[in-house]
Formats: C-alpha cells, sequence, structure tokens
C-alpha cells in the first residue's frame, strides 16, 4: 500500500495522465466509454489507444525508450523472472501459467487499483513485448482488471 504522503501525487497523476472522472465526460444515454486492450508494444499507437501502460518487467528489447509511447510503466505487475522463465511462451503451460500469474498479482492491490480506476477514466491499453499476444500476461491481468472492477461492483451493492 502506498503511504498517504504519495496519494495526491497519484491523484494528479490520474488526473492528468487520463482527463477527468468518467461523470465529468459522459456520453450520451448517460454511459461512458471504458475500454480495457491489450497490444504488443511494438505496435503502433493508435488514436483510441488512450491511456498507453507498458506492463513489462524489462524494458523492449531494441526500442529506445523515445521510440515507445507510454504514459506509464509498472513493472511490478509483470510476472515474477521466476515465473516467466518456467512459463517460456508455452502454450502447453498456459493454464497453469494464468492461475500462477493471477496469484502473484494479486499481491499488488495498489497497483490492480489503480489499473481498475485509470480504466473508469476512458480507454485504457496495455502494452507488453510478448511474441504471442494472446497467451501472454496482458491478456491474465486484462481479465483480472475486468472481474476486479465486477466484483468491487457486486460488493458494493450488497453492503445495506
Amino acid at each position: 500500500m502506498k503511504p498517504q504522503a504519495e496519494r495526491p501525487m497519484l491523484t494528479t497523476l490520474l488526473t492528468r495522465l487520463s482527463g477527468p472522472p468518467p461523470s465529468v465526460r459522459a456520453l450520451p444515454h448517460g454511459r461512458s466509454r471504458r475500454t480495457l486492450a491489450v497490444k504488443s508494444a511494438r505496435e503502433n499507437p493508435a488514436v483510441d489507444d488512450g491511456m498507453r501502460v507498458l506492463v513489462d518487467r524489462h524494458w523492449p528489447r531494441g526500442l529506445a525508450r523515445e521510440g515507445l509511447i507510454t504514459d506509464l510503466w509498472l513493472k511490478e505487475v509483470a510476472p515474477s523472472t521466476r515465473l516467466q522463465s518456467w512459463y517460456g511462451s508455452d502454450p502447453s503451460r498456459w493454464p497453469a501459467f494464468s492461475l500462477r500469474y493471477r496469484a502473484e498479482i494479486q499481491l499488488h492491490e495498489d497497483l490492480l487499483d489503480l489499473l481498475v480506476e485509470l480504466r473508469t477514466r476512458g480507454q485504457l491499453t496495455l502494452l507488453c513485448d510478448a511474441s504471442d499476444i494472446l497467451h501472454s500476461h496482458c491478456v491474465v491481468l486484462r481479465d483480472t482488471i475486468i472481474e476486479r472492477r465486477f466484483s468491487r461492483r457486486i460488493r458494493k451493492g450488497a453492503q445495506p
């Protein structure tokens, strides 16, 4: 958990990078645009990417820091080096990798909360340097963020 002294800086960062809260930017009919995408860090940025967050432990090999357009780099939510080495992008290990990575990222509740908050403020694109995006940690992270958002909503509704 972040110390209280860092909270105002985090709020400023959220506002600066992703704009005002959704209540201020609602679309017609009371709906707001809140989507979550997964992309390769090597893909060219698109206008509708919104906030671009790199979620790899290491900077993508061969890319200059100026060459990658990203708003935030959260290396702490990437799989541990040990887990990534064990997985080795082997599709037969995908189900086990998925479960183990979910357990790992639950240890970073503050960063998951940050990603959920960024998603509520508009388009969020998770970037990683995987050769197989469909079997990358980004997909597991995306699903975890979506599940976390909905589970929070259900818990809030269940309280008196």
